[in-house]
């Protein structure tokens, strides 16, 4: 994962646009909400269960980097989950990926 999208994911966090961890992140994807749904590649689990779910809801999906990694770039502990909620964010982290793995529209 790049520096600039660590950094978006740190600008998402203050501004309120994320949601991690198990627990909230399927609280929002039972409501449908969210725009971009990026899980560590060092979550097996969490690859086969929310990636499918997501694709049904149709929120595209990231696999990149670690937990540890994404957990430091939102200023957390370990997240195997971040749901990005604003479009802005969601758009701009998948135009620096490069063509992530299990991008859906």
């Amino acid at each position: 994962m790049t520096p600039k999208i660590l950094s978006l994911l740190g600008m998402a966090r203050r501004a309120g646009k994320i949601s991690s961890g198990e627990s909230q992140v399927e609280a929002f994807l039972k409501k449908q909400k969210g725009s971009l749904l990026i899980i560590a590649e060092d979550s097996p689990g969490s690859i086969t269960k929310y990636t499918q779910w997501a694709d049904d809801i149709h929120i595209p999906v990231m696999i990149c980097s670690t937990k540890q990694e994404l957990g430091t770039a939102v200023g957390l502990s370990p997240r195997a989950l971040i749901l990005i909620m604003d479009d802005g964010f969601a758009k701009a982290i998948i135009r620096l990926g490069d063509t992530p793995e299990n991008e859906r529209d």
